[in-house]
């Protein structure tokens, strides 16, 4: 299989996305692969930095133009476009990865590949249960050119690759790409406390946490939620009935879930999850909504329950606490799994879609 020796990748410093380029680069860099970080959007804080400071073949390069879904972005999207190619004639990638969707359609000279992981439509589906507003038309119009535009799509579950091919397909090539996390990172701990744990942005309606305060007065064991609260807006969502941590580091959201015996996701939408990775790693047991790609991921390891279903919730949860047996069960099998979610098998992965991407005959911007 062909390596390349130079990846230009876009990232943002925002949520999940950057977490797995972060790590992935990490992960390219023992394969002798250097990555040129293109960060868009609100710059990289301190700790983030710092991440990436200390990795080897890792170039940091920042520009803070909107993100695609964000307000602004259509005055940006040809600046920032202009910005990328100016990054491909610098330092000549061999392959472009696109952690988003638009800049698919850019005249580029190397292949690409766009790599999905959320989107505003499968989001507004999912959460709102329609159709997103006519105002989002534009948005639509520029991912579909983006990724038809593509030599590769990757996804990191099936059922999200389906529902991205729904909206926007007929897809160029495409392939399943699985998150991953290394378990070195991780602790489970032989003796957890009896704490409810969840984690994520407490102001996305996807994630579905206010659910859990109207469940945590039912519960006799205390709930906690890491997440911000603050809203890109500047809006302030309180997260009533719980123990609200905010905004934590990942080393202290490590050692949260070390200590928690469940860990509970009731997102609407999460077409992977990297929290729930991280807590299956850590020995949590998984009560999780009941959404096609919790399924595919987690089907025989984890308790399903209806994402609005909060007497379901309180029940499953509450039994799960006075049942110890239960609980011991679901945490092997939760960490079992989570192990095949690796770091180097993402890594694996993400090579043989290199591979896939310098071997196919690149389309240009055939899709206009």
């Amino acid at each position: 299989m062909s390596l390349p020796q130079t990846v230009l990748m876009t990232a943002d410093a925002v949520g999940g996305v950057w977490r797995y380029a972060v790590d992935l680069a990490e992960g390219l860099g023992r394969h002798g692969v250097r990555v040129v970080l293109a960060v868009m959007g609100p710059p990289p804080d301190a700790d983030q930095r710092r991440e990436v400071a200390r990795l080897r073949d890792v170039v940091l390069e920042e520009a803070p133009f909107a993100l695609e879904w964000m307000d602004g972005a259509a005055g940006d999207q040809e600046p920032a476009g202009t910005w990328l190619l100016a990054l491909e004639r610098r330092w000549r990638p061999d392959v472009i990865h696109l952690n988003g969707y638009a800049h698919g359609a850019l005249p580029w000279q190397a292949p690409v590949l766009v790599v999905a992981h959320s989107c505003v439509l499968s989001w507004w589906r999912a959460v709102k249960g329609c159709d997103a507003p006519s105002e989002w038309q534009p948005y639509a119009q520029a991912v579909t050119r983006g990724l038809r535009a593509a030599t590769l799509v990757t996804a990191p579950t099936k059922a999200f690759l389906d529902e991205i091919d729904l909206l926007y397909g007929p897809l160029p090539a495409a392939r399943v790409v699985p998150n991953g996390l290394d378990y070195a990172r991780f602790t489970a701990l032989p003796d957890k406390d009896p704490l409810v744990f969840a984690a994520g942005r407490v102001w996305d309606e996807a994630k579905n946490l206010s659910l859990l305060g109207r469940v945590a007065e039912h519960l006799s064991w205390p709930v906690a939620v890491a997440g911000d609260g603050v809203a890109p807006d500047g809006r302030h969502r309180p997260l009533p009935g719980v123990q609200a941590l905010g905004r934590l580091s990942a080393p202290a959201v490590a050692r949260q879930m070390a200590r928690a015996a469940i860990f509970a996701s009731p997102a609407r939408y999460e077409p992977f999850g990297l929290a729930v990775l991280e807590a299956a790693l850590s020995g949590c047991a998984l009560v999780l909504s009941d959404i096609p790609t919790f399924r595919e991921l987690w089907g025989g390891a984890a308790v399903f329950v209806p994402p609005d279903d909060a007497d379901a919730w309180a029940a499953v949860l509450d039994g799960l606490t006075r049942d110890g047996s239960r609980r011991s069960v679901l945490q092997r099998k939760a960490w079992r799994r989570g192990l095949a979610y690796s770091a180097a098998a993402l890594t694996a992965g993400t090579l043989g879609a290199y591979g896939d991407v310098l071997s196919l005959r690149w389309p240009g911007v055939a899709a206009q």
